[in-house]
């Protein structure tokens, strides 16, 4: 099993993103994927999330109306579009994959996105 990002980088406020998770080593539309960041002395929390078939999204407060959590199943990628990025934002971005019906979780290793000027 295997999930890994792309896409991080160093942005200027008010810049654009967009994240990859590629993924691997499991049926990819059987699982939930999310995404999480943790800013330095901060525990991890949740970005967005979307269902298997991508019918449902949930975001965070913080990032509503921002960021957008789309996926392709064809091409098991699941992507964050992240724009009107702020300071705040800046966190290492992680990819993570719930199968709901057995409760098996995968991370990725992160991307780091620094938003600065």
């Amino acid at each position: 099993v295997k999930l890994v990002e792309s896409g991080g980088g160093l942005v200027q406020p008010g810049g654009s993103l967009r994240l990859s998770c590629a993924a691997s080593g499991f049926t990819f539309s059987s699982y939930a994927m999310s995404w999480y960041r943790q800013a330095p002395g901060k525990g991890r929390e949740l970005v967005a999330a979307i269902t298997g078939a991508g019918g449902t999204t949930n975001y965070a407060d913080y990032v509503q109306g921002r960021f957008t959590i789309s996926r392709d199943n064809a091409k098991n990628t699941v992507y964050l579009q992240m724009n009107s990025l702020k300071p705040e934002d800046t966190a290492v971005y992680y990819c993570h994959a719930r199968n709901t019906a057995t409760g098996l979780r995968y991370w990725g290793q992160g991307t780091q996105v620094t938003v600065s000027s």
